[in-house]
């Protein structure tokens, strides 16, 4: 009886494990699809490139846990690096170290690090630990799964937008400046226009698409968080 339970334990260790992975690698291929057909996961805007491909690696953080999400964030900024240097904008120098180099030097490199890689990586770590806050605040209630759903992708797609924005703001204000052709001192309020119009519309726009897909596949995999 004993080795039966032990046998049923790590068959279901095995595929747990197995179903972590073809998730994992689904995101990934969705982050990549996005981001390389054109108009699919990147949007140009007056003041900035508009993106959706935060919204995989929220959903993947919310079922794989807040390292895979973590991964999932990196591989949305390697695409976003990869696509900023081969197609570059007037703000590529923000999200290519190969652009940032070459206008700043070294230390551009590291803080093209911040804007491209560690904004995005927060994603995932951010939109998880939203989910299960609030799912553990109601008890694992039934109803508290749509709105944590809605919740974290809205903090998911705020934390992108704050931390990049914030990090131009505080890492490439004269640039910035220069790009947009506006004096310095209006920095500020130009980069709080985006983060308060584009922001929260990916926001909304976060929300209810995780909310949608994330219920669909709870439905099928009968799964919650499963970090």
């Amino acid at each position: 009886m004993e080795n039966r339970k032990t046998l049923a334990s790590a068959s279901t260790g095995v595929h747990n494990r197995t179903q972590s992975l073809v998730l994992l690698s689904l995101f990934t291929a969705i982050i990549m699809i996005m981001a390389f057909v054109p108009n699919l996961g990147y949007i140009n805007l007056i003041l900035i490139k508009a993106t959706l491909i935060h919204i995989p690696v929220i959903i993947g953080s919310i079922f794989l846990g807040p390292k895979k999400g973590a991964f999932l964030g990196g591989v949305f900024g390697a695409t976003s690096f990869v696509n900023n240097t081969i197609n570059p904008s007037v703000m590529s120098f923000a999200f290519s170290p190969v652009i940032s180099f070459g206008m700043f030097g070294v230390s551009g490199i590291f803080r093209t690090l911040f804007t491209c890689f560690v904004s995005r990586i927060m994603i995932g770590v951010a939109a998880y630990y939203a989910y299960k806050a609030i799912r553990k605040a109601a008890k694992y209630s039934k109803p508290s799964r749509t709105f944590a759903l809605a919740a974290s992708g809205v903090i998911g797609a705020m934390t992108n937008t704050i931390l990049v924005m914030g990090g131009i703001a505080v890492l490439y204000s004269a640039a910035y400046a220069e790009a947009k052709q506006m004096s310095q001192a209006d920095v500020f309020n130009a980069i709080l226009g985006v983060v308060f119009v584009q922001g929260l519309l990916e926001a909304i726009v976060s929300g209810v698409i995780v909310t949608a897909v994330g219920s669909a596949i709870m439905a099928v995999t009968h799964a919650d968080s499963r970090a």
